[in-house]
């Protein structure tokens, strides 16, 4: 029976498909709520110094994971290595709501962000096997949405849950969603069974971790934890660069590679890989920026931070639906990628034009602007780089984009940031003096209660800083954007795979 034949094969598809959602949603929700929660935590752990340890080591084991779960899900079953990424999520987020004290509960994140690692590969490299590219359009709708929810309904439900339930419930909360995810999986989903016999390249997996482990640290403690120009950062520097071009050598000779350097060779693949780093560079540094260009300039509430981001969130759903849906009944889709990075660059060049004068209508059309260009990008990329290699290959093209996504992410709010709190320093230096730049010194974010304390005239000051901060910041996303066009540009429309019958086996 064919993908796209009516009857319970697709009905059965469908619940597969709510239920990967879910998993998609924990993996996404959690930063989200546990941003929102983390000043009740520290305020009950204390160890206020570690605090940003909470959110890097679950960064850190994220992204340092994804490529070795995609391998593993390519060896021996999609299925089973999903199924044991959502325990081994669980088993941290039960784990990081009973923590007693600062350290175990960062090192219990490190146990769940593992385990995230292998939720976002499962999702895409199941959707992977699941639905040929040609049909997968119609559900890029749903994916776009599960990221607009986390996003939005993150610090709404976090600020909730920590308010009334307290903060050992933004984590206890995955415990009933990911169990509905566990049943559903284990009792719809039905994939051939795969048991190879080869080995895993357990060299250049160690080797591929040291080196994002390190590249992820320079980005998250460069400019704030110690200076670009430190012994630390440029120690890490030549350890990451090291290990990677230790696991480029060891990759040549294993008889099966966790990252299989043939996939770079199809230019589709490569091209998508730039296209999804560049993406997640300007998306996250959006996300962190926007917010707080809208409480401290606009005088937006902090308390629904993630309604501010609906504009650009909204816009990014419905284009991605879309060009979904065009992409199913035409095949066609480098007009996505070409458009999208048009639109991007516009809306970040857009945004970089607000001052202190610019109304909440303005820079909704403006993020607007830059969701369409996401829109149009999201999905896309994790398509045609699928679409770019053969089947057995499918889980490492999955962990590869989404790994590319990651570590533009990592790039962009540390590059971006950078540039931010330096803009924002300077200027405060200016309007208000020695006394400005003092109150930034630590940190060019103030929150709106230490906001509200200052005087008239230091806080007029703070609001242009940020206007200029977000300034430099958006400029520079606006010029990293031209790099998407560029690759766009060079992309290969190949047929889209789907005329075949779907190998998958779902119950009739």
């Amino acid at each position: 029976m064919a993908a796209s034949e009516p009857g319970p094969k697709q009905r059965s598809v469908r619940v597969v498909l709510l239920a990967l959602m879910i998993a998609m949603l924990l993996a996404m929700l959690d930063n989200m709520i546990v941003g929102t929660a983390m000043p009740t935590i520290v305020g009950e752990l204390g160890g206020l110094e570690h605090l940003s340890w909470v959110v890097t080591a679950y960064t850190l084991a994220t992204a340092a994971s994804t490529p070795i779960w995609g391998k593993l899900g390519d060896l021996y079953g999609r299925k089973a290595t999903f199924l044991t990424s959502i325990v081994i999520f669980l088993l941290g987020s039960a784990l990081s709501g009973m923590a007693q004290d600062m350290g175990q509960l960062i090192g219990f994140r490190a146990v769940q962000g593992l385990g995230a690692g292998g939720l976002m590969v499962g999702v895409m490299a199941i959707i992977g096997d699941l639905i040929p590219p040609r049909e997968r359009g119609k559900y890029q709708g749903m994916m776009a949405g599960v990221m607009g929810i986390a996003m939005i309904g993150g610090p709404l439900v976090g600020g909730t849950i920590t308010d009334h339930l307290g903060w050992r419930w933004a984590f206890y909360i995955n415990l009933p969603l990911g169990a509905v995810a566990l049943i559903m999986v284990t009792a719809v989903l039905h994939l051939p069974k795969k048991r190879s016999k080869a080995r895993v390249d357990y060299l250049g997996a160690a080797l591929l971790t040291v080196g994002i482990t390190a590249i992820v640290l320079v980005t998250t403690w460069g400019g704030s934890e110690y200076a670009w120009g430190s012994a630390v950062i440029m120690e890490l520097i030549g350890i990451g660069v090291a290990s990677l071009v230790g696991f480029v050598f060891v990759q040549k000779k294993a008889a099966e590679p966790i990252l299989p350097l043939h996939i770079f060779r199809n230019r589709n693949f490569t091209l998508m890989a730039v296209i999804g780093f560049i993406t997640g560079f300007v998306m996250f540094g959006a996300v962190l920026f926007l917010p707080l260009f809208q409480q401290s300039v606009q005088g937006a509430s902090a308390t629904n931070s993630g309604l501010l981001l609906l504009p650009m969130l909204g816009a990014m759903i419905v284009v991605s639906l879309i060009a979904g849906r065009v992409t199913t009944n035409t095949g066609k889709y480098k007009v996505f990628p070409l458009v999208g990075s048009v639109l991007m660059g516009v809306g970040l060049f857009l945004l970089s034009q607000m001052d202190t004068d610019t109304t909440r209508l303005t820079s909704g059309l403006y993020m607007a602007v830059l969701g369409a260009g996401m829109g149009c990008l999201m999905q896309i990329t994790m398509l045609v780089a699928q679409n770019s290699v053969e089947m057995r290959d499918m889980g490492v093209a999955s962990s590869s984009t989404t790994l590319f996504r990651t570590l533009g992410s990592s790039f962009g709010v540390a590059i971006m940031g950078a540039l931010f709190n330096n803009r924002v320093q300077d200027v405060m230096a200016e309007r208000a003096g020695s006394a400005g730049s003092g109150m930034t010194e630590k940190s060019a974010q103030l929150d709106a209660a230490s906001l509200a304390k200052l005087p008239a005239v230091a806080r007029e000051a703070y609001q242009h800083a940020v206007a200029s901060g977000t300034h430099s910041a958006f400029l520079l996303g606006s010029v990293i954007a031209v790099g998407a066009l560029v690759a766009a540009v060079f992309v290969k429309e190949v047929a889209l795979r789907g005329g075949e019958p779907t190998k998958v086996a779902v119950p009739e």
